[in-house]
């Protein structure tokens, strides 16, 4: 049974095509969602030429959103927007700031902007000023400033404050690989001072060794 089908579009399709368009999409994709709603149909020449008119006027569409995009795009470049969010006395926000807390922002601004076309690098979990990237297509991509800001005032000094934004807009790791490592580290760090703190309860030297633990126990008999 073949994996793909050969289907033209009836009704606009996001990330897929328009109306009119002839489009190879696998079988689930089709039987499960293209099908059942009506926006999809066996391609034919007659069906074709019945929706060159609707296909026309969704070409037009297309162009004037495209049109209004790219000048929002130069709107934004630069654009600052602040958000406020409950933390702790550290800086360390309550709850991650969320794309759709960003796209809200921007939509108050009479930007229209929704919530997946903002990317985030990072999970935003401190207060600090951020870089975002709003990207609607491949050529139409733009970057704000973030400013996320405590719900109070917060008893820190300048330079802490400083220091927190900073470590806040550090770029996260792109490579999961090296990610994982640091995680991994963390971990074995964390082993080593909990060993170390019950060889200090139980008076015997601390070691993170299996055979140093070994010996640990000959000397209790």
């Amino acid at each position: 049974m073949a994996k793909n089908i050969e289907l033209l579009l009836t009704e606009n399709v996001e990330n897929l095509g328009i109306v009119g368009d002839v489009v190879k999409v696998r079988n689930g994709y089709a039987r499960n969602f293209l099908l059942p709603r009506n926006l999809a149909t066996t391609p034919s020449d007659e069906l074709v030429q019945k929706l060159a008119t609707k296909r026309a006027a969704a070409e037009q569409q297309v162009a004037e959103l495209r049109t209004a995009r790219e000048a929002m795009i130069h709107k934004m470049d630069g654009l600052e927007i602040e958000t406020v969010h409950a933390c702790n006395d550290q800086g360390i926000l309550y709850a991650a700031v969320t794309q759709s807390e960003i796209s809200t922002a921007l939509n108050a601004r009479a930007f229209e902007v929704r919530p997946r076309d903002v990317r985030l690098g990072q999970t935003i979990k401190r207060i600090g000023t951020y870089e975002v990237h709003i990207k609607f297509e491949a050529e139409l991509e733009s970057i704000i400033k973030l400013v996320v800001k405590p719900d109070r005032e917060l008893d820190l000094d300048d330079d802490r404050n400083r220091d927190y934004a900073a470590a806040a807009s550090a770029p996260a790791a792109t490579d999961p690989d090296a990610s994982a490592v640091g995680q991994s580290g963390t971990e074995d760090e964390g082993r080593q001072k909990s060993e170390l703190r019950r060889g200090e309860k139980m008076g015997s030297p601390a070691s993170t060794g299996g055979a140093s633990s070994a010996g640990g126990g000959k000397k209790k008999k």
